[in-house]
């Protein structure tokens, strides 16, 4: 049985079913082991982990809420969240939009390749090369965020750094704009969500790009990139002090448990803190070679989670609102056995989106695309239930093309 217990009641010889933290929090090899000594206990909490795992078939018990029990409080506790939340209104539906939304993902992808590749070489951050970028991508998202947030969760594994910096870079400015921020707040929160990690360029590729856990010695130069982030972005021209906080404090911690000055609380800027957030979220939804990335919703509930300790708990809360429970773009499985698209968020019904039916589950086959708002009743376009997120790759589908 898996349960949840807190760092407190951890025993040498429980087994480590999962560390509860992103991959860039801890330093073990493996995620699951037998704890064997006292050693292992310490080296746990100095990573900052408080609460984590543990299966009870294959090491000691305690007495502790199992993990069914802990998935069932946490959703119940999001729902909530997501039925007193109002998500962001659009202009213009995800349809219309997704054909601009393509232009502006491939561009910025591009052109943070070229600036990324320049970095690796020691040549100077060219700033009047992204800022059209980030405008652009502004631009969409203001239109509606759900189409190009949709395009930046697909990624080529062999792409991942220059993917993930695009995509970091939408989120902090769809994430600014649900806040309420200001133009020239948001522009430069994108310009350092698109160079956030650009300090990785100067680790070196056989540990950037290790197909596997890295070692602690490896691990510790990895965490250096944010050090780089900061120096190359402090002496780039025109840079704001935005843009480099944003860099420079992805990987802080509300609790003070990460890295690279330990800050804490409000130590940490708003947008350092909002960065911290999003650049997690993207981590976990991504496809890596080491691991198969988590569906939103997964994603979400594991930072919730988290929120008690790592995170601002009222910043999470407005990033589910920023993206809504079920993104568009998703692939769900809904309560009447058919598989459908997120094709739209309601903004005053996060749980329950506008979704396009296109296969049933019953029939094993294709039925006529038939747009369904789960918000409405039965009779009116809606009287379905969506039961959880499904694989594309699993089914080899394209969610996108049902858009």
């Amino acid at each position: 049985m898996i349960k949840r217990i807190h760092i407190s009641d951890l025993r040498v010889g429980m087994f480590i079913h999962d560390l509860n933290c992103d991959w860039m929090s801890h330093p073990f090899l493996r995620s699951r082991f037998r704890l064997e000594n006292e050693a292992d206990i310490a080296k746990i909490q100095s990573a900052g982990i408080h609460e984590l795992y543990i299966d009870t078939s294959r090491g000691l018990d305690a007495d502790a809420p199992t993990a069914q029990e802990v998935k069932r409080q946490l959703e119940s506790e999001i729902l909530e969240i997501a039925t007193r939340e109002k998500g962001i209104e659009r202009r213009v539906d995800a349809r219309e939009e997704i054909g601009r939304a393509k232009q502006v993902h491939e561009e910025a992808h591009q052109i943070i390749r070229s600036v990324l590749h320049d970095a690796r070489l020691g040549r100077q951050v060219e700033l009047e090369n992204i800022t059209p970028s980030v405008e652009r991508m502004t631009h969409s998202i203001l239109r509606n965020n759900g189409a190009l947030l949709s395009l930046c969760r697909i990624k080529d594994k062999d792409d991942y750094t220059f993917l993930h910096s695009v995509s970091v870079g939408a989120l902090m400015v769809s994430f600014c704009n649900a806040l309420g921020m200001d133009k020239e707040t948001i522009h430069h929160a994108g310009i350092g969500g698109m160079l956030h990690d650009i300090g990785k360029m100067k680790v070196p590729d056989e540990i950037l790009n290790k197909p596997g856990r890295l070692t602690e010695n490896e691990f510790s130069v990895m965490k250096c990139h944010v050090v780089e982030s900061r120096r190359i972005l402090t002496a780039t021209s025109g840079i704001s002090q935005t843009a480099i906080d944003v860099a420079s404090q992805h990987h802080e911690r509300h609790d003070g448990s990460g890295y690279p000055e330990g800050l804490e609380g409000d130590e940490i800027s708003q947008l350092g803190q909002m960065a911290a957030i999003v650049d997690v979220y993207d981590a976990l939804t991504s496809d890596r070679c080491y691991h198969e990335g988590m569906p939103p919703t997964d994603a979400l509930r594991k930072i919730y989670e988290w929120s008690k300790f790592h995170f601002n708990p009222a910043l999470v809360q407005s990033f589910m609102r920023c993206i809504g429970i079920y993104p568009v773009g998703a692939l769900v499985r809904l309560e009447s056995g058919r598989l459908a698209v997120v094709v739209e968020q309601n903004a005053d019904k996060l749980a329950q989106p506008k979704v396009k039916v296109f296969f049933s589950l019953r029939g094993n086959g294709y039925i006529p695309p038939e747009i369904l708002d789960l918000a409405r009743p039965v009779g009116f376009g809606g009287g379905d239930r969506i039961v959880r997120h499904e694989s594309p790759e699993k089914w080899k589908i394209d969610p996108l093309r049902f858009l």
